[in-house]
């Protein structure tokens, strides 16, 4: 069952096999946690955002359109959850990418993870200018680029989960790739 689609453990759980969604939640809960802790920059927030996420598949998985991808309406249903969060918060807190323990989420996935000693230094510094380049991107940027390195997701998905054109968010990644290109060229190593 482990190695089943996604759209074929739904079939499982439909059908009444129970233990169908519990594989679907092992093989999402970490990438939608981490979705949500980008999106609402807070570790609490984004567990229980996770939590809600994850119940709203359950109580929605027959609604499910078996012709689209259980991978983009998951994180839709996420990205939903996390607007609603934020529309009652009213506040975006875009630009925190440090975790309690200051590492960069962004950042922390292109270092190496034995860097030289004097490569330290100057990673710390890049590290730091990298994290304030990020903040600075527009907020739209700044998501297309993440769900595209951290998630891992195709401009297609991205396009449904954002509910917006593939054109959109391919620009959206351009501009903001341009963006961090020209910032970091200005950057001594």
């Amino acid at each position: 069952m482990d190695n089943s689609s996604d759209e074929k453990l739904v079939e499982f759980f439909l059908s009444g096999e129970k233990e169908s969604f519990e594989v679907l939640v092992f093989r999402y809960f970490k990438i939608i946690y981490n979705f949500c802790y980008r999106y609402v920059g807070d570790q609490n927030i984004a567990e229980d955002i996770t939590q809600e996420t994850f119940v709203k598949v359950w109580k929605n998985i027959s609604r499910f359109d078996k012709s689209k991808k259980f991978k983009t309406w998951i994180f839709q249903i996420a990205k939903n959850t996390c607007i609603d969060y934020l529309r009652k918060k009213k506040s975006i807190p875009f630009s925190n990418f440090e975790n309690e323990d200051g590492e960069n989420v962004f950042v922390d996935n292109f270092a190496d993870n034995a860097p030289l000693p004097d490569e330290i230094f100057r990673r710390k510094d890049l590290s730091d200018f990298l994290e304030r380049v990020i903040g600075e991107l527009p907020v739209n940027h700044k998501m297309v680029i993440l769900m595209r390195y951290k998630d891992e997701l195709t401009f297609k998905e991205i396009s449904e989960i954002l509910n917006e054109s593939i054109d959109t968010i391919k620009s959206r990644y351009r501009r903001g790739i341009i963006s961090l290109r020209e910032k970091l060229g200005n950057y001594d190593y």
